[in-house]
């Protein structure tokens, strides 16, 4: 169960984040900011925002890394974090852009895949 609250938190810190750090891009093509709105404004927004992922991020490394009792080992999470935050990034970027993922983004998963298994496949 550890596991699968560790990823939940991982997918929702991976959501915040997504939206801190290029929500202010599509908020942008929408007009709530324009190419004058301050840098020091959007930037402000974007660490509210990330604040939240912090918030989920911390835990979900902390319960999920086995030095604390979790099963994985820093290696894996970090993986396992990349993995999500690049899944998360694909849906975000494919619908709040409208932009149809190609052959090359499902190249660059199973990549993502294999990485995974090599994290996961091997003892140390």
């Amino acid at each position: 169960m550890i596991a699968f609250y560790t990823i939940l938190l991982l997918i929702a810190s991976n959501v915040f984040m997504t939206f801190a750090w290029y929500g202010h891009l599509k908020l942008q093509q929408t007009g709530f900011f324009t190419s004058a709105t301050p840098l020091i404004f959007v930037i402000l927004i974007s660490w509210a925002i990330a604040f939240f992922e912090y918030c989920l991020q911390v835990p979900a490394n902390r319960i999920g890394f086995e030095g604390n009792g979790g099963p994985f080992n820093l290696m894996q999470l970090k993986v396992i974090q990349e993995v999500i935050t690049l899944v998360v990034f694909a849906i975000f970027y494919s619908i709040a852009f409208h932009v149809q993922l190609r052959w090359n983004h499902a190249v660059a998963c199973v990549f993502l895949i294999a990485a995974v298994y090599f994290v996961f496949g091997f003892k140390e």
